[in-house]
């Protein structure tokens, strides 16, 4: 079964930890192509586990998978479970009438969510686990691109691509295990990390919780699992974070450019957006930090990811290098082409907050004429439920266009309350220039007999609006 890591997970003389819980093992994903189910298949088919899945939709995600000798099924069937199963894992956009939900459940294999799972590969080794509503998946790579690169070895996952690591996970012999710690349906609070970051705390998800409060509440209760030698390192400037760690038994460390905090990013100075300062620590200097990444929210992350590295054993002159030359993950203002004095990108921004500090980033490293940015709002609840908020966020942007809401997890009567014809219209009440085009060819034709030279393209959202960029980057390619 699944849940026999503490039995046959063993740590060596060094201190290496040679899991061999799921060798031989045969396990199936249900939304395999999920970043971060994605991100598990390949830490499984890593330690040794026959990892079959599938998807609604072939991808890259799901291509890759099968490079690396997953059986991935596109469209999902009770058959496609295999004869031999010692367990099912399904990702959190998985409702419980999926045909090979149950069929698991009807055959008794053990069923459990990603997040159990990924706590469970966590439990073995020394946890460190990066929480917050906006810059988990950049932190939680830099935190481990420090250990490899520093000949740590860490065993991570992260919800996203990183280049510099090769891809979104791996499997390493050292004593760390580096994990994304989401707070959707409460699902990190499976993890069992000894350090962790709350990068900050604000209202998304409304889905699946009441309130900004009851956000707040459930990361108190995630810091409330750490235990007592363990550090949680948190947002000192972030009232709803600091709120959350009033939960946590361990000790406390702040983090931020106010003078009270205990990391503080002291004499910030800025370069076409990017940032170097000087990092102190108990008002003592620690580090000078010179990041690759523009924007003042990265200074944030690499002081909650200096905090951790700290903790985990690298020294300032490990922290310094490896932050230093960190160049991001993938998804994350993606440069994907620059041709004919056009510019194109693609990010992963879907919250209010992401938009709005990710288009000021653009704009003051970029230096671009226009900026065409393409969203495409995430979710028919988050954009109901914030539709004030993704008004008020483009205003970097000089032209904004909406298609259709990509539709995930909701039920279909959300789709009735607002429409992207609605966010368009209150962006148009903050004085935006925004226009609704229905799919991705319309918008595509619209920007081909638009751009010029100097503008820049950037497509958002969680969805596949990032297929908008590559075809203008193929446009771009071509004689026009």
């Amino acid at each position: 079964m699944l849940d026999s890591m503490s039995s046959q997970g063993q740590a060596s003389p060094a201190g290496q930890v040679l899991d061999k819980t799921y060798l031989g093992k045969h396990i199936h994903l249900i939304g395999a192509g999920g970043s971060g189910m994605r991100a598990l298949a390949q830490m499984l088919i890593g330690r040794g586990a026959a990892v079959s899945g599938s998807d609604m939709a072939a991808s890259a995600a799901t291509e890759s998978l099968c490079a690396l000798g997953a059986s991935v099924f596109i469209g999902q069937r009770g058959e496609n479970l295999p004869s031999q199963l010692d367990g099912v894992v399904y990702s959190a956009a998985i409702n419980d009438a999926n045909p090979e939900l149950l069929e698991a459940r009807k055959r008794g294999v053990e069923v459990v969510k990603y997040s159990t799972m990924l706590g469970r590969l966590m439990k073995e080794q020394c946890g460190i686990a990066v929480s917050g509503t906006h810059g988990k998946s950049t932190t939680t790579a830099m935190v481990a691109y420090a250990l490899a690169n520093s000949g740590r070895s860490p065993s991570y996952i992260v919800g996203a691509t990183v280049p510099q690591l090769g891809g979104p996970s791996g499997v390493g012999t050292g004593g760390h295990f580096v994990a994304e710690a989401c707070e959707f349906d409460r699902s990190f609070l499976n993890l069992c990390p000894t350090f962790s970051a709350i990068l900050n705390v604000e209202e998304d998800h409304l889905d699946c919780y009441e309130n900004l409060q009851a956000i707040v509440e459930s990361f108190r209760a995630f810091a409330a699992k750490l235990p007592d030698h363990g550090v949680l390192v948190v947002n000192g400037e972030d009232r709803n974070a600091l709120s959350a760690a009033g939960g946590a038994r361990c000790t406390v460390e702040t983090f931020g450019l106010k003078e009270d905090c205990h990391w503080r990013g002291a004499r910030p100075t800025c370069d076409r957006g990017r940032y170097r300062f000087d990092v102190l620590a108990g008002g003592k200097k620690f580090c000078k930090l010179i990041l690759q990444l523009p924007g003042l929210h990265q200074v944030y992350n690499a002081l909650a990811a200096t905090a951790l590295l700290h903790h985990a054993g690298l020294t300032p002159s490990e922290i310094v290098q490896s932050v230093n030359s960190f160049e991001g993950t993938y998804r994350r203002m993606t440069v994907k082409a620059q041709q004919g004095g056009i510019t194109v990108l693609d990010d992963y921004a879907h919250h209010p907050t992401e938009i709005q500090v990710t288009l000021r980033a653009i704009r003051e490293f970029f230096l671009p004429r226009r900026i065409w940015c393409v969203f495409q709002p995430h979710q028919h609840s988050r954009t109901r439920f914030l539709l004030k908020d993704f008004a008020r966020s483009f205003g970097s942007a000089d032209k904004v266009i909406v298609p259709d809401i990509y539709f995930v997890r909701d039920s279909e009567r959300e789709k009735e309350y607002i429409s992207g014809q609605d966010l368009v219209a209150q962006i148009r009440l903050h004085a935006g220039d925004a226009i609704y085009l229905k799919n991705f060819v319309a918008i595509v034709e619209h920007l081909k007999n638009n751009l010029v030279p100097g503008d820049l393209v950037v497509t958002m959202g969680a969805g596949n609006v990032w297929e908008v960029a590559d075809e203008i980057v193929r446009w771009l390619g071509r004689d026009r």
